[in-house]
């Protein structure tokens, strides 16, 4: 059973806190299109509350001047978070060492018609650019130890209409989380609710066990 945005607010905001004392360190993803700046409410928040954020620009995407034509596999649209990854210090399994990171994932939030204020679509329609298809359809995805040495959540959106419901619950069965999370809001929390998506990944990150 996921737990749903919102409830144990009391709990949520302890959370805040904690974090604040912590100082956790949350590597944003983008999706599709998209780019660092997608993430901008959420990082102000999580900075503001003492954390440290690193918002990257896949190939093609954002300000990286890349041209998505050139972009002809998902090794290389990624190799921006692959050259971070590699540049964190080794643990003693000569592993870059997460454990300050909390969950280390790829959160994808496109821009959803029915919550997402206004003013944050008409930014989307100034800085989105096209995506590197070719890379997109010769991704692969291996399951294994390999994958799955680092923990992952879902935030399922309830109300998501670029991602149906049916659609997010075959992703959960196909690749399944430690912990689902449940966000009653469209296709894009980090536009339409960030301060709910915030307590969400703070509750993810206080929850890592390494």
């Amino acid at each position: 059973m996921g737990e749903r945005e919102g409830e144990s607010e009391s709990n949520n905001n302890n959370d805040n806190n904690n974090g604040k004392g912590s100082g956790l360190e949350f590597v944003l993803v983008h999706g599709s299109s998209h780019g660092g700046w997608c993430w901008y409410k959420i990082r102000t928040l999580l900075e503001t509350s003492g954390h440290k954020v690193t918002c990257l620009d896949l190939k093609a995407s954002g300000i990286d001047s890349s041209d998505p034509n050139t972009i002809l596999t998902f090794d290389h649209y990624n190799q921006p978070l692959t050259n971070f990854m590699a540049s964190l210090p080794p643990n003693q399994n000569g592993e870059p060492d997460l454990s300050e990171y909390g969950d280390v994932s790829e959160l994808i939030y496109g821009l959803g018609p029915d919550q997402t204020p206004t003013s944050d679509s008409t930014l989307a329609k100034m800085v989105l650019r096209p995506a590197p298809l070719r890379a997109f359809k010769e991704a692969t995805f291996v399951e294994g130890p390999c994958s799955d040495s680092v923990r992952r959540v879902y935030i399922k959106t309830l109300q998501d209409r670029v991602i149906k419901q049916e659609q997010q619950d075959a992703m959960i069965r196909r690749w399944p989380p430690s912990q689902i999370f449940l966000s009653d809001t469209d296709h894009s929390p980090a536009f339409s609710n960030p301060r709910g998506l915030v307590r969400l990944l703070l509750q993810a990150a206080n929850g890592v066990n390494y």
